[in-house]
């Protein structure tokens, strides 16, 4: 999972943008953008590994089971809630190890890898389902 986002890493930011299939054009602000939103990099890397997760953030929170920052692991979702008048989470990175993630980050960015230690850190996710073939995704 992780290393398909990897090699996502220089596309552009497209809000509503990517899925299943890869790349794409968003919606709203993000339909003249070729590129991923953050849900967009995450569905896509699992799509790779075989395993569908959904398309929202929302859905991919319910994707599978939480698991203690302390012990994520690759591939795994790390969620933040940035806006504390709706119910998150807002944001979903890939881990890559217990320090990075690689993410889909806003608009005017680029899939790019940052710290996945943030404030609005809201949890992590190991959706249930991986693929069993680990030279997949």
């Amino acid at each position: 999972m992780a290393r398909a986002a990897v090699e996502m890493i220089g596309v552009p930011y497209s809000w509503g943008g990517g899925g299943v299939r890869g790349p794409g054009f968003g919606i709203g602000k993000g339909a003249r953008t070729w590129g991923f939103d953050c849900s967009g990099l995450a569905e896509y890397a699992w799509a790779r590994a075989g395993a569908a997760i959904g398309t929202t953030t929302h859905e991919q929170w319910r994707s599978g089971v939480r698991v203690p920052k302390e012990h994520v692991q690759p591939g795994d979702l790390v969620f933040y809630d940035s806006n504390p008048k709706s119910r998150g989470p807002e944001h979903v990175g890939i881990a890559l190890d217990t320090a990075r993630i690689v993410h889909a980050p806003h608009t005017g960015e680029v899939v790019r890898i940052e710290a996945l230690e943030r404030r609005t850190l809201m949890g992590v996710v190991r959706p249930t389902g991986r693929a069993t073939d680990p030279t997949r995704g």
